[in-house]
């Protein structure tokens, strides 16, 4: 019998000619089967008539099986015939209806014992989804989810245009309208942060006359404190050496006691004219102002430093030149909180060229050390405690005796002072509005 509701034909009748509304009993003595590369319908009509139920499969349905049973109940045989085949079954009375897992019915009606009434299929639609800011690959992915758990049905399919970003999806008018609110609450700008970073070296004790508040420093933590209590640095790595050297040719490095510091920048610091001053008394040199603009969770890498070239011989034995960096190398991974806080990933390494090397390649001291700290939007985090240590000569002299022949030596004197240099990294990050507006 052919409706709208579905296409339905019977496999098997009762096999003792009873009418289908009538009550029976299913023997209970097991079935032997023995089946190869038979159509589906053959084998749920060798059941039918073993069990003298009415067998009814829906549209849909059809395959061929292969088996060798023997001595089996038959609700097992019946089982293991349907789950080979993706199908399941549903007994009302004498009447087992045979659908495709997401066809089962939900409702089975028997009037008059003549007819059987699946709950309908909901037919598929398409519908095409043009994204504006997320990535259609990426979306399609989501629909898809892992190991088939996604926000489509089991009937659904997504298909991506990356030349212009668009979803094609085709799935139940249910799934669809679900699928078209999750994907317009996603398809949404991403946030971006402006990194601004200033690498400075200064002398002695010039970062505190800046105003940095640092905080306690150990080779297992970090606690930076402000005047509203502590801030804990959620991990801290670090060579147990401190840094080796710098980027930077400023002399020679602090031993193993060097530790390695974060502190923040007190609010009223006007950090340009700070610098402007220390500058200008040639206590502080500023080696480079990058600033990059990245998306909120993904990283930024700024680089200071140079590459040094040198020969390597091939198998063939022509040479090639290779490099290799020395680079203060700073990455920062931004990610902006529902307070408008940024919490910063950074990995830090200082890598110096070293005195030996090996086979004719230099070798390269790497210093590594990541951090997470949280920091106030437009707020300036500061990284310190790379230092390195010379001697200076300072001479001092009488104007014109000091330069007489002979006797000049009496009026001019030199002094050797020791020279203690810092490398300070300000990092600040600032949360862009739309436009690249920074708040």
């Amino acid at each position: 019998m052919r409706k709208e509701v579905g296409m339905l034909y019977l496999v098997a009748l009762m096999a003792s000619g009873l009418p289908m509304a009538a009550a029976q009993s299913v023997p209970e003595e097991p079935i032997s089967l023995n089946f190869h590369d038979a159509e589906l319908g053959s084998v749920l009509g060798a059941i039918a008539d073993f069990t003298g139920l009415n067998i009814v499969v829906g549209k849909g349905v059809s395959g061929r099986v292969t088996l060798h049973l023997d001595q089996v109940p038959w609700h097992q045989a019946l089982d293991l015939v349907l789950h080979s085949q993706g199908l399941v079954s549903q007994r009302q009375g004498n009447v087992i209806l045979v659908t495709p897992k997401d066809g089962v019915a939900t409702r089975l009606e028997l009037p008059n014992g003549s007819t059987v009434l699946p709950a309908p299929l909901p037919p598929l639609g398409w519908e095409q989804l043009t994204l504006r800011y997320a990535r259609a690959a990426d979306m399609a992915a989501l629909l898809r989810g892992e190991q088939g758990r996604g926000l489509l049905s089991e009937r659904g399919r997504v298909a991506v245009d990356q030349r212009t970003n668009t979803l094609l999806v085709q799935d139940t008018p249910e799934y669809l309208a679900s699928i078209r609110r999750t994907l317009l609450g996603l398809d949404i700008p991403t946030a971006q942060v402006q990194i601004e970073a200033r690498i400075v070296v200064v002398r002695d004790s010039a970062a505190r006359e800046i105003g940095i508040d640092w905080g306690v420093s150990s080779r297992q933590g970090l606690v930076v404190g402000d005047t509203g209590g502590a801030r804990r640095v959620e991990r801290y790595a670090g060579n147990e050496g401190g840094f080796g050297g710098l980027a930077v040719d400023l002399g020679d490095p602090v031993g193993p006691g060097a530790t390695f510091n974060i502190g923040y920048l007190a609010s009223d610091v006007l950090l340009d004219l700070e610098l402007h001053a220390l500058e200008s008394e040639g206590r502080s040199k500023t080696i480079s102002e990058p600033r990059v603009i990245t998306a909120n969770q993904h990283p930024a890498v700024i680089k200071q430093g140079k590459e040094v070239p040198y020969q390597e011989s091939t198998a063939e034995g022509a040479t090639n030149t290779e490099f290799k960096e020395a680079v203060l190398a700073l990455e920062v991974t931004p990610q902006i909180t529902s307070d408008d806080a940024v919490v910063m990933d950074l990995r830090i390494n200082n890598d110096t060229i070293a005195d030996q090397s090996f086979a004719g390649a230099p070798a390269i001291d790497t210093n590594q050390i990541a951090t997470r700290v949280r920091v106030a939007d437009g707020e300036t985090l500061v990284l310190g405690g790379i230092l390195t240590q010379g001697q200076a000569r300072n001479l001092y002299s009488t104007p014109w005796l000091g330069d007489l022949p002979l006797v000049g030596s009496l009026f001019r004197y030199t002094e050797k002072v020791d020279d203690r240099v810092e490398l300070l990294v300000f990092i600040t990050p600032r949360i862009l509005d739309d436009g690249l507006a920074v708040r």
